[in-house]
């Protein structure tokens, strides 16, 4: 219940935040801290009951769907904010610069990255692939297979090697995560890219910003798993935790092959 109304109280603020309501900071960091708070004992009280050898081979089972069910329910968000990507650009921009539509706006162009029909959005450039989206799918890629050097190296128990290989893919997400905020500053600063710029703006922002998020969470999950590492817990047979962090990631790593074909190229 605890986790749900921080969730509803975070979200409420960053509507708030994102509208220009003054509160709106405040409520959403307070809805952040709550959750962080939540998600501290919660996963406190399920490593301890791990490790005190309290989980059955039918609950190791509960988590692995647990875990699939909810790695599909992000599959879900990222489908609809991409539907929305599609719609947009493949129905709305040639519907609204067709001959009927002319007569209405003749001065609209049906290319994607415009500044809509009514030309109220200020100007603004779009984001190419060069040079920090391609260093960035670069990163991730690498981050991906150092995770999986690490997992095959704690399989084979070497728990020292398994810790490095770990800190590698937190170092290259947190890396990824810095030049995403630089990128967010050229957008704003140079290119006058904003999330209020029309449904460019919106999608871009929401699309890479979400992903940004789930960067952030994902390097989250991996530095517990690595501070259990180094605490000496896991087995070469029972390591969920370090799977299910791992599974988590590559799903990442995956939605930003689409984002940087779809979004930056295309």
């Amino acid at each position: 219940m605890i986790a749900g109304i921080s969730m509803l109280t975070t979200m409420a603020g960053a509507s708030g935040w994102v509208n220009g309501a003054g509160w709106g900071p405040g409520v959403c960091g307070a809805g952040i801290l709550a959750m962080l708070v939540v998600l501290y004992f919660w996963f406190g009280d399920a490593i301890g009951e791990s490790e005190s050898g309290k989980y059955s081979a039918r609950i190791d089972l509960s988590y692995r769907w647990s875990m699939s069910w909810f790695i599909f329910s992000e599959v879900m968000f990222f489908g609809a904010f991409f539907g929305a990507l599609f719609y947009a650009r493949a129905v709305s921009m040639p519907w609204l610069s067709d001959l009927d539509h002319k007569v209405i706006w003749p001065d609209f162009a049906g290319h994607w990255g415009n500044v809509g029909p009514a030309g109220t959005v200020e100007g603004f450039n779009t984001m190419g692939p060069f040079p920090i989206p391609t260093i960035n799918t670069a990163l991730l890629l690498t981050s991906g297979v150092t995770l999986t050097i690490a997992h095959h190296a704690l399989r084979l128990g070497h728990r020292s090697k398994t810790a490095f290989w770990l800190f590698c893919t937190i170092l290259l997400g947190a890396v990824f995560m810095g030049f995403q905020a630089y990128e967010y500053h050229h957008a704003y600063t140079e290119l006058n890219l904003k999330l209020t710029s029309g449904i460019y703006g919106s999608t871009f922002f929401m699309l890479t910003g979400f992903h940004g998020f789930h960067v952030t969470m994902g390097a989250i999950m991996l530095s517990v798993v690595l501070y259990r590492v180094l605490r000496g817990h896991f087995t070469a047979e029972n390591h969920f935790g370090f799977e299910g962090a791992a599974w988590y990631w590559h799903f990442v790593d995956v939605v930003w092959l689409g984002l940087y074909v779809v979004v930056y190229w295309l």
